[in-house]
């Protein structure tokens, strides 16, 4: 293929090829010629253009395919159009020559087409050059098309669209002649052709002034005529033909003055009258309907009906949104005018009107909903209640005549019907889609919305009550506020009208669709509704027999609120459950024998009331078993069965019934038998094993009953075929935007499609598809696919000889029917066995015998060869299933040969699709029947198949199944890629545009192909890249194919590639291919563009985002979006289009790509995104809202800059957004909180804004999000004070978030404020809004949240501003203190627990960050350096909170502890519900428990952490009881719930009520942390740890602790838990924490025991205490029932994890392994720091005896931390860790326990080998020595010999040891270590005791002063020397003061020499180091001290060495002098400072 990318054609390689390649070969080199020739100079294109147009002239001949001839064609213009054009007329003749040509034979044909798509092209290109030739050319064409077939009529009608699209207005001399030709190409047979006239047609209109106004009216026709017979394309294309000529001729203004008179202006009445004769009369025109319409016969096709319809869409749409606007009125009257009776054709049959009010619907939805912003569908919304009222009055009219036979006779109320459920649905659907937003149009009382609805609930005709009961629904759903008061209107309005049948039937319909409603309101309704409800039907079920008139309203009311009501889910139906199966069980006769006297008694009227309030039952109990399924206790089934035999019975008795009543019985029965079996579909088969044989005969006789006409497979079908398998069909099956209309089209004329009248009780369940209305079909459809459903399981379950006759039965049916009715019974009968198939292979049960088999497979072979191809579809499903079933190789290989055998003798179409269909499908459930032999003959079959070019749709259903094998086959297919390639390639190149199915079944192989191959395609070898050409090329061709849906393959195709191999797809072109049909009308291609574009974003973001804008810029063709991207780049296009879009899967892949983009690029493109969220959230911003912050700032003398700047927003700036939806603004708020969670892995400069504006000095691209705080800031608060309640949560969590991660930032203008202090009055007005009265408590219990987030973040300093935000708290803390009745009675009772809870959390968030401040401040200020004033801020700020928060401290404790109280009782495990209180708790109503729980899991750790925290600060003082309650309507202490009633009296203790709350507080924490969930947050597991923490902080909780040991041990158990299962540092520390604490009180419970043991037996003897602590007198420690073990398990467990060495069992030897010394982690070394602590305060919890048991392991684990982590550190430093040890250390080795008498010789042994081991660490191991740190040794042997008692350190072996030490590391070099030497030798030589410090002394003191020595002689070079010198010196003295008298001589005979050498005279002074004078002062201090102290000695010294003497004599003079001269000097210097002092000041101010 490389050889094919040259400018010319490289025609030597050409001539090698065979004739397969050689078309490859000539598409790949066009397809690299047209990037060439748009790369290439124009001279260079002009040297070479003669060749080459010779080249392309030449391939003319070789018959080119469609897409060779497209492309060549192509070529040809931009050749011309750069190069030359003097040869052009050269070629123009000769392509006119080739179409001339008499030549008809078919080899011929690809040339003469491609001569004129070469044409079409040319002119395109060269347009006005061209202009002399163009009526020869024109003509020559149209001359053409007179003989041409389809395929030539196609291209030509695209060649002369392109011609004059060329030409422009240039070609008017032809116009007439063109639309002459298309006018007939228009009705073609070709549907193909009929697209390409329109298309044509369409470019004619442009310039063809005459089509939209003197020919508009034959144009109209012409386009009604083309509808007919059409399909899905036809109808796009032509719509959109004919509403575009129709919205010109409204829009157009006539040029020329001349032509005035004969033209005249067209009016928009005009335009609509012509619109709606096509919809109501079609295409027959005016005269000839008129002869039709007298006979009655005229019905308007279907087709042509959808067509029309979406003709008025594109009308509407081409017009725009301002247009709908301005005329809304007239538009809404003109479409609902269309299903008036002013028509009373278009609706006569019921049938009829569904569909016409379908298309109704359709028009409005499409209008009102895609092209009207929010504002103007209010408007609108009210003129459509405005039409309900007017067509109200004229029901009223009606209804109101007193003379009842004229009034019932009237066909006026009918007339309305349909008008009413038309508006009514669309007030419904649009409410729906505005959501809250929708409040104002519902507060406005002048539209009276809700009035009108309900008004209409009463109309005479059914229809209309149930659309306004659905009205009410999607009001209800849009607004959760109104579902209460609505729910209750309609109860009342039912109570009241009991008697009017209309009000009965219309209220109850209300009332089932409010309660469908409940489960899209999370806020619910109040629980007690469900009671109110169950009564009223009871009643309504009980009065049905009084009043014969209403029995049957009353009946069918009654079981519909009963099903209704079932819904609400377990929770509310638990209560009425009794009831509701007492009804069910009376509904039915008790046994056979009453069912026989009910038949002998009763009339048609009683038998239809029985029959629908039965069926109402069975209706009911469905509805419990679907939506209840919880409640299905064994217990309950056993009491739903005895009714169900009786049913089955009365099953089996309805044809006689029938028979005897007649048909007023004919639908009740219908229904009835549609119910049961639904029901029956629903309960296991088990439980009505006895009525099996009789319902299958029932279900038997219904597949074939005699009167069933109509053969509706459309809905029978699909669900039986394979998903897969449905593309095939017709195009209708698949999802389009206008399969809301379409649907019609595909049940097939006789047939009503789905609506409400036929069964009400779908109003309650839950919709399929969002918005829409539930569209149950027709009982006589719905029956059969019930039966269908039922029979497959009902046959599975019977026995099999019942099976045997039953389809011996079946098939007996089909044989004995002819014509019709055959097929009707075969499309039954083999649904039901698919269904029976399906049911077996999905329960892997047995198919039964031989026989069998034989029965099924003559039924399946039947069906694959039927004429309907859905039938032949499912039946090939069967097929497979059937083998699937069997089982049995044997079986699967004949039925594989059937249909071999088939295929080859067969010649029909039938018989060969239906069998390729089946191979396929059987290879799909058996992948690789078993050998590849099989595979072969399979391929090869199908292989053949798919090149029968007489028929495409064998080819389609050829290339399909091939696709599933492939897709099956997997790596077995591979030695079939190439052939298979090759041939799809061939195929594509070659299958004419006129049959895409082909096409897009082509596709399907390809992509299964590229999915076979998978990551193979990356390699390189010639094959594979062979391959992988001929797959990109296979894509472009389809890329370059008109037909959408195979563009759609192609982008899918092409997503595979780039998965598999990403460096070979050309990014750029795909990227411009997906943005060019990013608005295709076409569903599924929109959906593969995003869907492709959703995976190129998760790998390379940018560069698809760099491609779009580059083709917006460049953009050659008319590119839909591309002003759009131009502006706002592709990001901005995909926010477009997601408020546009409607389709839900296609919503979720924009928003799925919108979050990659910002992912990969929104740190990087920071100011681009953060302008795109502000322009959707400002874009339709309500700036109301915003200028009433303005003018609060004004008043506080704030600039008030930031909330102006959204006033004042020039109006006429276009905006890239025009009033995005809602759900597009919330999701631009979403998106705002994830730029700013992006920004957190970012930079640090994004949150600090002193470095980001540095840094944006720098370099100005550089872009922070904290330069952005406004923008955020004023983004949040826009979306916080919207309209829509959703936008509103969502802009309150923007606040949040920014306040979280932007509190800390200071301000580095005004040091001590922080950034967001500016934006407080931003902040507050965001927040008043959401605590006004009528805000949703979901909205109140965010902006609780974030109030308390605000406070707590400690932004606002000052109390008064503080207060604002504080006053919103206050206010809510009051609303709340009522409890749980004070709240609205609007939502369930769960929301305001909700509600209470948020606020009681806020508040305990408050009082937490309160005391913590007061705590910090608390803390002694004298170390902190800071200026008073920030102290004095500081300390206000901080207790200020505290006081604020103290006034409501009263009524805060006890809600708290109410609360707590709740969530303990509801965290109870459910064995224990019995013993909760009835009524509920203080928050919480018994019966919604279950909601509530979770709003306590959410808030119940941080009202924990605040309760604990306020009892420890009131110390469990009891408060009095009546203090305080004055605040309370209702005081909920804890004692008032927790007592019964019985005990009322008792009142508790305060040591009880203390005692219980200690257990509250203790069991919550401890039930939460001993079984944490997985879903636990960190935020509670910290809150509960802290409240633990705040718990032990005081003595009395802390003495309960201690006292109880239990309780003490299985805390610390649960805590080892939580630090073994939560890695975070932070718990582990907190838990460490309470383990300390939880120590000391066991500590100090044991010093208690000992005092007081003291205390009462002082008189006694010494020995006779008994031993206090663990290990009494034993030292045994019980593992669970000992403390201390517990504990020391716990620290182990943190040790080891840090320090694993420390585990002997890890380091595989039971010794001291020495490992490199290594640093830890901050965390770790907290962590281990912190278990340290707690093991060095063990032995004091113990007894003597105990604490020997456990001191060898404190020891080993302290002595091996500071083994393990004593590291050298620079400067001598320590490491926490082994700080914490030596701490430790010392703690341990001083404990009482080492002097107790008990205890004393084990410990001085223990001791005596701990010190061993610290000294044998020093010893090299292996050789090696240790990098440890000599300091901390050092200092450890010193621990031991400072603090343990004598004996442990004075035995010989171990002094030696360790004065060689000390030894040792005084020679070591290092100053540092020297320095600490001396430090530690000096407390060593300073102990009191000489048995230890005299051998020191003894053994060290010579080299000390050895030292000294030498470094006096050296003298000291820099500071460490000095120190050392230093340190020495302060030694030496101590030995002086040691010293007994006679030594002391010498000691200061050594020491005074060594210091009067240092000192120097006054001339050196001046000119020494600074070290040296330091050196001569301290030298000189010390000896003035020493002098004085010991003068004998020191004279002595003197007097024997003069020159000591004078030297110390100069020094001091000197000294004196230097202080006379210091002082004057300073008297002098004083001013100048002060003055400079001043000076700064001023400056700086």
């Amino acid at each position: 293929m490389e050889l094919a990318h040259s400018l010319l054609l490289n025609e030597e390689a050409y001539n090698q090829l065979g004739e397969v390649q050689r078309a490859e070969f000539i598409f790949d080199w066009l397809r690299y010629l047209e990037k060439l020739l748009l790369a290439t100079s124009r001279s260079d294109v002009r040297e070479k253009q003669k060749t080459l147009v010779e080249q392309l002239l030449s391939l003319l001949n070789s018959s080119p395919g469609p897409p060779t001839r497209k492309l060549l064609a192509k070529n040809l213009g931009i050749l011309y159009s750069i190069g030359d054009t003097f040869s052009v007329y050269e070629t123009i003749d000769k392509c006119n020559d080739l179409i001339r040509s008499k030549d008809d034979s078919p080899s011929y044909l690809p040339t003469k087409l491609a001569a004129v798509v070469c044409l079409g092209s040319l002119y395109k290109k060269l347009g006005r050059i061209l202009v002399n030739t163009f009526t020869d050319t024109v003509g020559n064409i149209l001359k053409a098309m007179k003989s041409a077939e389809s395929q030539g009529r196609y291209e030509i009608m695209l060649s002369l669209q392109n011609i004059l699209n060329g030409l422009g207005a240039a070609a008017i001399p032809c116009h007439r002649d063109v639309y002459k030709a298309a006018k007939s190409c228009l009705t073609d047979r070709s549907m193909a052709v009929r697209c390409a006239a329109a298309k044509c047609l369409l470019e004619l209109q442009k310039e063809a002034i005459f089509m939209w106004s003197t020919d508009l009216d034959s144009v109209a026709t012409l386009c009604f005529k083309s509808f007919e017979g059409s399909n899905y394309d036809v109808r796009i294309s032509v719509s959109k033909l004919l509403g575009t000529v129709l919205a010109k001729a409204i829009i157009s203004k006539h040029p020329g003055t001349a032509s005035r008179q004969s033209m005249r202006r067209v009016s928009l009445e005009e335009v609509l009258e012509l619109l709606g004769t096509g919809f109501l009369r079609g295409s027959s025109g005016f005269l000839r309907a008129s002869g039709d319409m007298l006979k009655g016969t005229s019905s308007v096709s279907r087709d042509v009906r959808v067509g029309v319809t979406q003709a008025y869409v594109v009308f509407v749409s081409t017009l725009g949104g301002t247009w709908l606007e301005k005329n809304f009125a007239a538009f809404l009257s003109h479409i609902l005018s269309l299903v008036s009776q002013s028509h009373p054709k278009a609706t006569q049959t019921q049938t009829d009107a569904v569909c016409g009010r379908r298309c109704v619907s359709f028009i409005l939805r499409a209008t009102i909903g895609g092209l009207l912003g929010e504002k103007a569908q209010i408007a609108a919304a009210k003129d459509i209640c405005q039409a309900i009222w007017k067509l109200k009055k004229v029901m009223d009219a009606v209804m109101s005549d007193s003379n009842v036979e004229t009034r019932l006779g009237s066909t006026d109320v009918t007339a309305s019907q349909h008008m009413l459920v038309c508006a009514l649905q669309e007030l419904g659907n649009l409410t729906y889609s505005l959501g809250t937003t929708a409040a104002p149009l519902l507060q406005d009382s002048s539209s009276g919305i809700l009035d009108s609805v309900i008004s209409v609930i009463v109309h005479p005709s059914i229809s209309v009550r149930l659309a306004a009961a659905w009205c009410l629904h999607c009001i209800a759903v849009a607004l959760p506020s109104y579902l209460t008061p609505l729910l209750d209107r309609c109860l009342e309005r039912l109570t009241v009208l009991k008697s009017s049948p209309e009000a009965v039937t219309g209220f109850s319909f209300a009332v089932a669709a409010l309660l469908g409603a409940v489960k899209h309101c999370p806020l619910g309704i109040p629980h007690g509704k469900g009671k109110i409800i169950m009564t009223l039907a009871e009643d309504l079920l009980c009065s049905a027999a009084q009043n014969s008139r209403l029995s049957a309203q009353r009946t069918q009311a009654g079981w519909l609120l009963i099903a209704a009501l079932m819904t609400l889910g377990p929770a509310v139906v638990s209560h009425h459950l009794a009831r509701v199966l007492l009804l069910w069980k009376c509904v039915f006769p008790v046994s056979p024998k009453d069912l026989e006297t009910e038949k002998s008694r009763g009339d048609s009227f009683t038998w239809q009331v029985t029959l629908e309030g039965r069926a109402g039952a069975l209706c009911a109990v469905k509805s419990f078993v679907s939506h209840c399924g919880d409640l299905l206790t064994g217990e309950v089934i056993q009491r739903l069965l005895p009714p169900l035999p009786c049913a089955v019975d009365l099953l089996t008795q309805l044809s006689s019934v029938l028979k005897a009543y007649g048909s007023p019985l004919k639908t009740p029965s219908l229904v009835y038998r549609q119910r049961l079996y639904e029901l029956l579909i629903l309960l296991p088969p088990e439980t009505y094993e006895g009525n099996l044989c009789a319902i299958l005969k029932e279900l038997a006789a219904d597949l074939t009953a005699s009167d069933i006409q109509v053969a509706a497979s459309a809905f029978l079908l699909p669900p039986l075929c394979h998903r897969d398998d449905l593309v095939i069909l017709s195009p209708l099956l698949q999802e389009t935007d206008h399969r809301f209309i379409e649907e019609q089209l595909l049940l097939g004329n006789g047939i009503a499609c789905g609506s409400l009248e036929y069964d009400p009780y779908a109003i309650y369940e839950k919709d399929v598809l969002g918005d829409s209305v539930p569209k149950p079909l027709p009982p006589v459809l719905s029956v059969i696919s019930s039966a269908v459903k039922l029979f497959g399981v009902v046959c599975a379950h019977v026995g099999e000889a019942q099976r045997l006759l039953i389809l011996e039965q079946l098939l007996d049916s089909i044989k004995h029917t002819k014509g019709a009715r055959q097929q009707v019974v075969q499309l039954h009968v083999v649904s039901s066995l698919s269904s029976f198939l399906k049911y077996l292979a999905g329960s892997k049960g047995n198919l039964g015998p031989e026989e069998m088999r034989r029965l099924a497979v003559a039924l399946v072979m039947g069906a694959l060869e039927s004429p309907n191809p859905l039938l032949r579809c499912a039946a090939a499903e069967a097929w497979a299933r059937l083998a699937q079933v069997v089982d049995d190789g044997a079986f699967t290989a004949a039925l594989a040969q059937v249909s071999f055998d088939k295929l080859k003798s067969a010649r029909d179409v039938v018989t060969r699709t239906g069998y390729s269909l089946a191979l396929g499908s059987l290879y799909r459930y058996l992948g690789g029947i078993s050998s590849s032999q099989h595979l072969n003959s399979c391929v090869g079959i199908l292989y053949t198949l798919s090149q029968d070019s007489t028929s495409p749709d064998v080819q389609t259903w050829a290339l399909h199944s091939l696709s599933l094998i492939i897709d099956s086959a997997g790596p077995l297919y591979h030695m079939h890629v190439e052939p298979t390639l090759s041939l799809i390639i061939m195929l594509l190149l070659n299958v004419p545009p006129t049959h895409a199915e082909v096409q897009q079944s082509l596709g399907r192989c390809l992509n299964a192909l590229i999915t076979t191959l998978g990551p193979e395609l990356q390699g390189n070898s010639t094959s594979i890249s062979t391959l992988r050409t001929s797959c990109l090329l296979g894509c472009a061709v389809m890329q370059d194919n008109p037909d959408c849906l195979v563009q759609a393959q192609a982008i899918s195709c092409l997503q595979q590639l780039h998965m598999f191999a990403p460096r070979h797809v050309n990014l750029s072109s795909l990227v411009s291919c997906l943005c060019v049909n990013l608005c295709s009308p076409y569903l599924l291609l929109r959906r593969a563009v995003l869907a492709c574009l959703r995976q190129l974003v998760q790998r390379e973001a940018a560069e698809v985002s760099e491609h779009a804008v580059m083709l917006a810029k460049d953009s050659r063709e008319e590119l839909t979006l591309d002003a759009n991207i131009r502006e706002v780049g592709l990001e901005g296009a995909l926010l477009t289009l997601l408020d546009k879009e409607t389709d839900q899967k296609l919503s979720n892949d924009i928003k799925e790509t919108l979050n990659h983009m910002l992912t990969s690029m929104a740190v990087d493109k920071l100011s681009f995104w953060l302008k795109l969220c502000k322009d959707v959230l400002a874009a339709s911003a309500d700036f109301t809202t915003v200028t009433c912050v303005d003018t609060m700032q004004e008043e506080e003398g704030d600039k008030g800059d930031d909330a102006s700047v959204l006033t004042t927003r020039n109006d006429d700036k276009s905006y890239p957004f025009t009033n995005p939806r809602w759900a597009t603004r919330v999701f631009a708020a979403e998106c705002v909180c994830r730029i700013i969670n992006q920004c957190e892995n970012a930079h640090s400069a994004h949150f600090d804004i002193a470095l980001a504006q540095e840094m944006k000095k720098r370099d100005s691209r550089n872009d922070f999000l904290v330069l952005h705080l406004a923008d955020l800031i004023r983004m949040a608060f826009m979306a916080a004070t919207d309209h829509s309640d959703q936008l509103r949560l969502s802009g309150l969590e923007t606040l949040l978030v920014v306040i979280r991660r932007f509190a800390a930032i200071p301000e580095p203008e005004f040091p001590g404020h922080v950034i967001l202090e500016q934006y407080q009055a931003n902040v507050g007005a965001a927040l008043r809004p959401a605590f006004a009265s009528e805000t949703p408590p979901d909205v109140t219990a965010k902006a609780c949240q974030v109030c308390s987030a605000w406070i707590a973040s400690g932004v606002v300093s000052d109390l008064n501003d503080l207060r604002r935000v504080h006053q919103l708290l206050v206010s809510s803390l009051t609303k709340i203190q009522a409890g749980k009745e004070a709240l609205s009675h609007l939502y369930n009772e769960s929301a305001s627990t909700m509600e209470i809870l948020a606020v009681l959390k806020a508040w305990a968030e408050v009082y937490i960050i309160a005391v913590e401040r007061h705590k910090s401040h608390r803390q002694p200020l004298k170390t902190t350096t800071c200026s008073e004033e920030s102290v004095r801020n500081g300390s206000y700020s901080s207790d200020g909170l505290l006081d604020l928060v103290h006034t409501d401290l009263g009524t805060l404790s006890r809600l708290w502890l109410a609360a707590l109280q709740d969530f303990a009782l509801l965290t109870l495990p459910s064995e224990f519900a019995s013993q909760l209180p009835v009524e509920g708790g203080a928050f919480y109503t018994a019966e919604t428990s279950e909601n509530a729980k979770l709003h306590y899991y959410n808030s119940w750790a941080l009202i924990l952490h605040a309760t604990a925290l306020w009892l420890t600060s009131t110390g469990f003082v009891v408060a009095d009881p009546d203090e305080g309650v004055s605040h309370l309507s209702r005081p909920v202490t804890p004692t008032s719930m927790c007592q019964g009633s019985s005990s009322g009296a008792t009142v508790k203790s305060p040591e009880d009520v203390c005692t219980d709350r200690f257990h509250l507080i203790l069991g919550i924490s401890v039930e939460f942390l001993c079984s944490l969930r997985s879903d636990a947050t960190m935020e509670s597991i910290t809150a509960c740890l802290h409240a633990l923490q705040a718990l032990l902080d005081v003595p009395w909780p802390r003495s309960k602790i201690g006292s109880d040991q239990d309780l003490g041990i299985e805390l610390l158990n649960v805590l080892h838990r939580v630090i073994l299962t939560r890695e975070s540092p932070s718990i582990q520390l907190a838990s460490l924490e309470v383990v300390r604490q939880i120590i000391c009180a066991a500590q100090e419970h044991v010093k208690e025991k000992r005092r007081s043991a003291e205390v009462d037996d002082g008189a006694a003897e010494k020995e006779t205490l008994p031993e206090f602590g663990e290990g009494k007198d034993t030292g045994g420690l019980v593992p669970g029932k000992s403390l201390v073990f517990a504990t020391l398990e716990l620290c182990v467990c943190i040790l080891v994890r840090q320090l694993p060495e420390l585990n002997p069992k890890l380091t595989g030897s039971p010794g001291v392994k020495a490992t490199k010394p290594q640093v830890l982690s901050e965390d770790g070394s907290r962590l281990v720091s912190a278990a340290l602590v707690i093991l060095s305060e063990l032995p004091a919890v113990c007894s003597p005896e105990g604490s020997i048991s456990i001191l060898p392991t404190i020891l080993y684990l302290t002595i091996g931390v500071l083994r393990e982590t004593a590291v050298k550190l620079p400067g001598g430093q320590v490491s926490s860790t082994v700080a914490a040890s030596l701490q430790a250390l010392k703690g341990i080795v001083s404990s009482p326990m080492a002097r107790a008498e008990k205890s004393h010789t084990a410990w001085t042994d223990l001791l005596r080998s701990a010190l061993t081991t610290v000294l044998d660490c020093w010893d090299p191991v292996d050789g090696t020595h240790q990098e440890l740190d000599e300091i901390s040794l050092l200092t450890a042997i010193t621990v031991f010999i400072l603090s343990t008692s004598p004996e442990v350190t004075t035995i010989p072996c171990l002094q030696k040891r360790c004065i060689e030490k000390f030894k040792a590391t005084l020679e070591i070099k290092d100053p540092v270590v020297q320095i600490k030497t001396y430090q530690l030798l000096l407390s060593i030589f300073q102990y009191p005791n000489p048995a230890v410090s005299y051998p020191y002394i003894y053994s060290l003191v010579s080299s000390i002063v050895e030292k000294l020595q030498e470094i006096d002689q050296r003298k000291p070079e820099d500071t460490t020397e000095l120190q050392i010198f230093q340190e020495g010196i302060k030694v030496l003295e101590a030995l002086v003061a040691i010293a007994e008298e006679q030594h002391r001589s010498q000691l200061v005979a050594c020491l005074l020499p060594i210091l009067i050498s240092f000192l120097l005279d006054d001339n050196t002074l001046g000119s020494a180091t600074s070290i040296m004078k330091s050196l001569h002062d301290f030298a000189l201090q010390h000896l003035m001290q020493i002098g004085p102290q010991y003068s004998s000695v020191f004279k002595n010294v003197m007097a024997s060495s003069p020159a000591l003497k004078a030297r110390l004599e100069a020094a001091i003079k000197g000294n004196q002098e230097s202080v006379k001269v210091k002082i004057p000097t300073s008297k002098h210097t004083k001013n100048p400072g002060k003055n400079a002092s001043i000076q700064l000041k001023t400056n700086f101010l």
